[in-house]
């Protein structure tokens, strides 16, 4: 680079052109365009948004039914764990779907009842 070589590249100066994607395959880097333009993502980009909005709903749930827990309501905090039990299972549902379909190397991990507990009891001991 010091001695120039990159210098007289053709289209120096000139702006990329991010239209598209040639390590893309053809079909899929024609398709993404056409959604692009009309504003529309592909299927797993919005299965990503929902999963997250998902897991950060039962998230604040969990903290929720936990307050049960901790204020000795055993009985609510058994209900509510059932509850959020069953839709960590649609939310894993959604994450298995979702990995069938995206692009390799995008893939996201489930979440883990017993994980997510114990990541709430570590945030409390560091506070």
């Amino acid at each position: 680079m010091e001695e120039g070589h990159f210098e007289n590249l053709p289209g120096k100066g000139k702006p990329l052109d991010l239209g598209t994607n040639p390590h893309a395959d053809p079909a899929e880097d024609t398709l993404y365009r056409i959604l692009s333009r009309n504003k529309c993502a592909p299927e797993w980009v919005e299965l990503n948004k929902e999963i997250r909005s998902n897991i950060a709903e039962w998230r604040l749930a969990l903290q929720r039914a936990l307050a049960h827990k901790e204020g000795g309501n055993n009985s609510k905090w058994g209900e509510c764990s059932e509850a959020l039990k069953m839709q960590l299972r649609s939310i894993n549902n959604k994450v298995f779907r979702y990995n069938l379909i995206v692009p390799f190397g995008r893939q996201m991990f489930g979440l883990n009842w017993e994980k997510e507990l114990d990541h709430l009891n570590e945030k409390k001991i560091d506070c």
